[in-house]
């Protein structure tokens, strides 16, 4: 395949004018690329397939539904929308429950792995859809370790303090799926052991905590990594207590992840986030859950009823907010049309940072020879003109 006349995103953060090619579903050079197909990008930007490493579901499914249904269809609106690359996050739900979502998972993701290893995979996607969807190539584990006092949409029967034992059968269990585990530090005595167990196999995030500034500190100068959905689900930042965002700005080696929906954070916050952090710390994720895609109404996250109206999530029982209504491409638009985020940095939150994060910049998360042909293209207005996966147009 050929794609003509676009504006291509480099790994320097820029676009540039020119044509992408694509060979055995991999970006090539031009003397390898296949020639058969050529696609007008009629000007175009062309961007890497993003990847959302934290949301929930979408499109009346949930990833804790713990069905193959359930997968399908979670992976085939993500492609669509142009998120080729998902990690989904686990709810704090009963111990055997979240072994079966991850089991599931596992068996999911050998499933896509075996049809896309298939030489005759074109042929049989078309029967199961499956290699049209995101690929599946992390767990994030939001719960069960958390902070009764900032639970949010979190059911606080099911919270567990965090141990090592218990950490490990859901990595196994995953065979190795889960790349991020949450914590609480302030309620867990034996964190720094924790941490110190786990920080080698997976990424340690501080989730869904009350912390205070000393304790993440703590935290993170022993190896935990990233804040999940900074601002939300922490104590706020302020001139005498910092708190967790404080203790992220002053650890170089933390990722934080931002919901962009318009919802969650104030646009002047998402600002200064990013002249606190720079871009290269900052991953936008969705946090999507359920009812993502679907009309305003009443639905469930994590057992629990939420209601969505006009773009936002809230638990029936204290009006709280419960994940965001929007995808991941649509958080990017967000950022740049409605925040004053630069577009190419905005790319690289949402595709190059996750990647980089997972570890997995190596063959995704940029438009770059020998990587997965993932690319999507945004016209003018960054509406999704088309939606190019392992060199397949999907959509």
């Amino acid at each position: 395949m050929i794609i003509k006349n676009v504006k291509i995103y480099t790994e320097e953060k820029s676009f540039r004018e020119g044509s992408i090619f694509i060979q055995n579903g991999a970006f090539c050079a031009e003397s390898d690329a296949d020639d058969t197909e050529v696609f007008d990008g009629k000007g175009c930007y062309a961007i890497p397939g993003l990847i959302d490493l934290h949301f929930h579901g979408c499109a009346g499914y949930d990833f804790c539904d713990g069905t193959t249904e359930a997968l399908d269809k979670i992976s085939e609106y993500e492609a669509a929308a142009g998120i080729t690359g998902i990690s989904p996050a686990t709810m704090t739900l009963p111990f055997d429950e979240l072994e079966h979502i991850l089991r599931t998972a596992y068996e999911y993701q050998s499933s896509q792995q075996s049809l896309a290893a298939d030489q005759n995979h074109t042929e049989n996607t078309a029967a199961s859809g499956c290699c049209h969807g995101a690929d599946l190539i992390g767990i994030n584990m939001e719960g069960p370790f958390i902070s009764s006092t900032k639970k949010g949409a979190q059911d606080p029967r099911h919270i567990l303090q965090c141990d090592v034992k218990t950490a490990r059968k859901f990595i196994n269990s995953s065979g190795g799926l889960v790349k991020f585990i949450g914590i609480a530090p302030e309620e867990n005595p034996d964190y720094l052991e924790f941490i110190a167990q786990l920080k080698d196999q997976v990424n340690i995030s501080l989730a869904h905590t009350n912390a205070d500034y000393d304790t993440a500190m703590s935290a993170f100068g022993a190896g935990a990594n990233h804040a999940v959905h900074l601002y939300n689900a922490m104590p706020p930042f302020t001139h005498r207590s910092p708190g967790v965002v404080g203790a992220v700005a002053d650890s170089p080696h933390v990722y934080a992840e931002l919901i962009c929906d318009g919802v969650h954070i104030h646009p002047s916050v998402v600002r200064a986030t990013f002249r606190m952090l720079g871009e290269d710390r900052i991953i936008f994720i969705s946090d999507s859950m359920r009812a993502t895609g679907m009309p305003d109404g009443r639905y469930t996250l994590g057992g629990l009823d939420v209601d969505l109206k006009d773009n936002r999530v809230t638990l029936v029982s204290d009006g709280a907010l419960a994940g965001s209504a929007s995808n991941l491409m649509q958080c990017m638009r967000t950022a740049v049309t409605q925040m004053g985020i630069p577009l190419e940095t905005a790319v690289a939150c949402a595709a190059v940072n996750p990647a980089k994060c997972l570890g997995v910049y190596d063959s995704r998360g940029s438009i770059t020879i020998g990587k997965k042909a993932d690319v999507v293209l945004l016209d003018g207005s960054l509406k999704t003109a088309a939606v190019i996966k392992d060199g397949i147009k999907i959509r």
